[in-house]
């Protein structure tokens, strides 16, 4: 990934809600460079969610969430 991307999926993590904008700093700082396109993919579409609903999923209240998205789910999880 370069440095351009990093930077925008840094700026989507951006959030109203500073749990979450802790949990997915640091999973872009310590995966981001790690992501194939298909998990970056997944990520964009968990971040498209209300920021309340994607702080259920992302803290273990909810499992509410495309089948698909599972593996990205557990990376932000482990966060």
């Amino acid at each position: 990934m370069d440095r351009v991307a990093h930077d925008r999926l840094k700026w989507k993590c951006r959030r109203g809600l500073l749990e979450l904008d802790l949990v997915l700093g640091r999973f872009v700082e310590r995966n981001a460079s790690a992501l194939d396109e298909g998990e970056l993919a997944r990520l964009g579409e968990l971040l498209e969610l209300p920021d309340n609903d994607l702080w259920d999923i992302v803290s273990g209240r909810s499992d509410l969430y495309a089948a698909g998205l599972g593996d990205v789910v557990a990376r932000l999880r482990a966060c």
